[in-house]
């Protein structure tokens, strides 16, 4: 009788053999650079409460959410995003008297999307986050932090791009826009529509130097960006933004990644808690971002705490995707072997691969009987040397 084979469901993958001791090194990497800056694990249930995730937190939509319900029934999600969770998590055990907590994660997240588009349901995160921490010093400290990840990685080619949610949140309410036109102005903004947003604008009563600004903003970005922004905004409450993201900067020469950064006013996020600098990490090989982060002052409030903080997350997907496409391996940071024997000479394979494995040598072991199938014996070793990626395959018999 045939059996039935069974495939994931759209949206996740399995991920087995090389590629997976491949994505455990490089989350090793990238967790070291966040132990290095003496951030310390946290971990958080993979479903919680849907009032966490709810629609005034500004997170993920609710049509996007894995719901259930428990036998109380309480409605439960997945979780989409690990920041509120910390958040949650943080407001619950920590004090505000406490000095800043720097906390990373590492896990899984799950967004339903209703289309792919190349992105899974099921991604794996690595982030930290500040918390308690409302200076520059801090928003530097991550983008440094995330800069020096991506270096890790073995990337040496990427672009951070910084943001400030701020200004342009400042920008519409001087221009007294309402939530609807907010709305419309956001998504043309997304997709650098500099025609329709003058178009949106053109019936507004508002000022035309404001106009024009809000229709430069997907432009402005790149070389001069911070200098150009402080000379539109003069006058405006939105220039404090570009006087945070010039300080930022200043500290971001000191870590030496400043090559790695630019300024991009045009930013915007769909995570709606953000409230000060935004920022993303891109490199070839992949439409997302690898990097994405940003400062998140209100959001510790909807859990009973109102504290400064600060965060980021890394794709470890899409930066597999990119490590892959740009021919960047990871290589394994232990050799592995593999002895073969033949049944005669079990235990004589046996006490050599106790040996091996108390040098430190990953060591496999394999019955000759299990492969032998016509294949030339001469040949079987360096056969599953090359398949395999052993540094040595020896034969006991």
């Amino acid at each position: 009788m045939n059996q039935k084979i069974l495939h994931t469901p759209e949206g996740v993958r399995d991920i087995y053999g090389e590629e997976c001791a491949k994505k455990k090194i490089l989350e090793k990497r990238l967790h070291g650079v966040l132990a290095s800056y003496g951030y310390q694990d946290i971990e958080t249930p993979t479903f919680e409460f849907f009032d966490v995730f709810g629609s005034d937190v500004g997170t993920i939509p609710s049509k996007d959410l894995y719901k259930f319900f428990d036998r109380e029934g309480h409605t439960l999600v997945l979780r989409p995003d690990f920041t509120p969770s910390i958040a949650r998590a943080w407001s619950r055990y920590f004090s505000q008297n406490m000095k800043p907590a720097r906390l990373s994660y590492q896990g899984n997240t799950f967004v339903n999307y209703q289309g792919l588009q190349g992105r899974l349901k099921e991604s794996t995160q690595m982030g930290a986050e500040l918390i308690g921490e409302g200076s520059a010093d801090g928003d530097a400290e991550v983008i440094a932090m995330a800069a020096e990840a991506l270096t890790a990685s073995g990337l040496s080619d990427f672009q951070i791009s910084v943001g400030h949610a701020g200004f342009f949140e400042s920008l519409v309410r001087e221009a007294g826009l309402d939530e609807d036109t907010e709305t419309k102005l956001r998504n043309l903004m997304h997709n650098h529509n500099t025609f329709g947003i003058r178009k949106l604008l053109s019936d507004k009563k508002i000022d035309e130097g404001m106009r024009e600004l809000l229709v430069t903003l997907p432009d402005l970005n790149g070389d001069g960006a911070l200098q150009r922004a402080y000379e539109l905004s003069e006058g405006l409450k939105a220039q404090e933004a570009v006087r945070r993201l010039m300080e930022v900067r200043d500290l971001l020469q000191v870590y030496g990644v400043q090559d790695a950064v630019s300024f991009d006013f045009g930013m915007l996020s769909a995570y709606m808690y953000y409230t000060g600098i935004i920022f993303r990490g891109y490199t070839y090989g992949t439409g997302e971002a690898v990097v994405k982060g940003g400062r998140y002052d209100g959001l510790l409030s909807h859990f009973g705490k109102d504290t400064p903080s600060v965060g980021f997350v890394i794709v470890v997907s899409q930066l597999m995707n990119a490590l892959s496409r740009q021919k960047i391996d990871i290589l394994p940071e232990h050799e592995r072997y593999l002895i073969l024997y033949a049944e005669n000479c079990r235990k004589e394979a046996l006490k050599k691969a106790v040996t091996y494995r108390a040098q430190g040598k990953y060591t496999e072991l394999c019955s000759l009987s299990c492969l032998r199938g016509g294949e030339d014996p001469a040949r079987l070793p360096e056969r599953l040397r090359e398949e395999g990626g052993y540094a040595s395959v020896i034969v006991v018999e």
